[in-house]
């Protein structure tokens, strides 16, 4: 598929994506089908993380059948090429967030501002107001904030990788271009935005280089293009800014990658640079790239969520 029918796919969809509270649109290419109900100790619905009354500023919160005291948390964010501010009933239910709940893990999963409502870096600091919320809210919740870490699927994942490779860093220049990275979202400015470790599933991670894939064509108006309101030879610096790979750094958390080789929305390429700036910079990180994986298709084998799982149980317990 080429980047000029997936824009327009995607811009003919926006409009529907905003309208569903359910969310349909499995983001950056791709549909994914309502998910079957997780096995919880307890649920709360359209939890509103940023202190107003809008529903892209809303999360879900599951905690494992298995109860506790407190648990670590992931925060786990839609794919919909930034087009959706309400998909979080659709961010992957039945694969990554119920291989996390049966490993003890509490699961957020939360809308976030569209490229429709507001530009970048706006979603980075709704993401980060989750990341603060997560915190401030820990003892209602049961929140074991030792621990938590982003994963995210297509544009959640470049969500979740970004906010991995910017963790701790809240104001910066990129070439010409000043980007603040914290944001003032929600009621928790004096809670850390940093996190533990990231899962990037399928994610574009570097936006300078989308055409990195055999046949892979940006065309007019690409999903990125739309978030900036700009174009990549007019303002680099802007989309370097919106890569998680121009963040990378020897401080950066453990971040653990997988992508499809068949990927023909977010191509492979974007996952195997990740992967080596990671490596060359020092991170600890792991890669899979799965032979016959599409966009999201064929990616969720048991082995792949496993492979998430002990990743993070690695990290969390310093094994």
């Amino acid at each position: 598929m080429k980047k000029t029918l997936l824009s327009t796919v995607m811009l003919c969809a926006s409009t529907m994506l905003m309208a569903q509270p359910g969310g349909g649109f499995g983001g950056f290419g791709g549909f994914q089908m309502q998910q079957p109900k997780l096995e919880t100790s307890q649920e709360w619905k359209d939890v509103n993380y940023a202190g107003d009354d809008q529903a892209y500023h809303t999360c879900d919160i599951y905690l494992p059948k298995v109860e506790k005291a407190a648990y670590p948390v992931v925060i786990h964010i839609y794919g919909s090429a930034w087009f959706s501010n309400n998909s979080k009933g659709a961010a992957d239910l039945g694969t990554i967030v119920n291989a996390l709940l049966k490993a003890g893990y509490a699961v957020v999963c939360p809308n976030h501002r569209s490229s429709m409502d507001a530009k970048w870096p706006a979603q980075i600091h709704d993401i980060r107001a989750v990341i603060r919320f997560v915190r401030g809210e820990a003892k209602k919740y049961k929140f074991d904030t030792s621990f938590v870490a982003t994963s995210g699927f297509s544009s959640g994942g470049h969500l979740s990788s970004t906010a991995a490779t910017t963790s701790g860093l809240k104001q910066t220049k990129v070439g010409n271009y000043d980007i603040d990275l914290e944001g003032t979202v929600g009621c928790f400015a004096n809670e850390s935005s940093a996190v533990n470790a990231a899962c990037d599933w399928s994610g574009p991670v570097d936006l300078t280089k989308m055409d990195c894939g055999p046949g892979m064509s940006m065309g007019a108006n690409s999903p990125e293009d739309v978030l900036l309101d700009s174009k990549l030879d007019k303002e680099p610096d802007k989309y370097n800014s919106l890569s998680a790979t121009y963040y990378v750094n020897k401080n950066n958390p453990p971040i653990i990658i997988f992508h499809g080789e068949k990927d023909n929305v977010v191509p492979c390429c974007q996952g195997k640079m990740f992967y080596e700036k990671l490596v060359a910079a020092g991170v600890k990180t792991e890669a899979t790239f799965v032979p016959e994986g599409g966009h999201g298709m064929g990616m969720y084998s048991e082995e792949n969520l496993q492979k998430m799982v002990n990743f993070l149980n690695a990290v969390r317990t310093g094994k």
